[in-house]
């Protein structure tokens, strides 16, 4: 059973995505117009993403316990673990990886696809 509200839990993925469609972006060094350097520069991560503040105050604002299972959702959805073995997975998360749970999970590269495997692995979807 999941602790963490489902809007909350689609948010967060909604926003990860939004910073993974970023993550894989390089710069060139000359763009060939201004109209591209302009959308390049819109996809670049920057110190000051908004995905990244909005993805870490919702992961900030959640017990340690959904933290715990926000990263536990991560490695059912990967592969790591099953879901009969989901309470060991939350266990497992609860100590550094639910306390840096933000950080940790957006330096994971499939993280919304994970999350959302994991939440499908529950019975549930964003979908809905």
């Amino acid at each position: 059973m999941l602790h963490i509200q489902s809007d909350t839990l689609c948010y967060i993925i909604g926003k990860a995505r939004e910073f993974q469609a970023k993550e894989e972006v390089v710069l060139p060094d000359t763009p060939a117009s201004p109209s591209e350097d302009w959308a390049l520069q819109v996809l670049a991560d920057h110190s000051e993403d908004y995905s990244v503040r909005e993805t870490t105050r919702a992961i900030g604002e959640m017990s340690e316990r959904q933290r715990a299972e926000l990263v536990a959702l991560m490695w059912v959805g990967r592969g790591d673990y099953s879901i009969d073995e989901w309470e060991t997975a939350v266990d497992d998360a609860i100590g550094d990886y639910s306390l840096n749970a933000a950080g940790y999970l957006l330096a994971h590269p499939m993280v919304a696809d994970d999350l959302e495997e994991g939440l499908i692995a529950h019975g549930y979807s964003c979908q809905d």
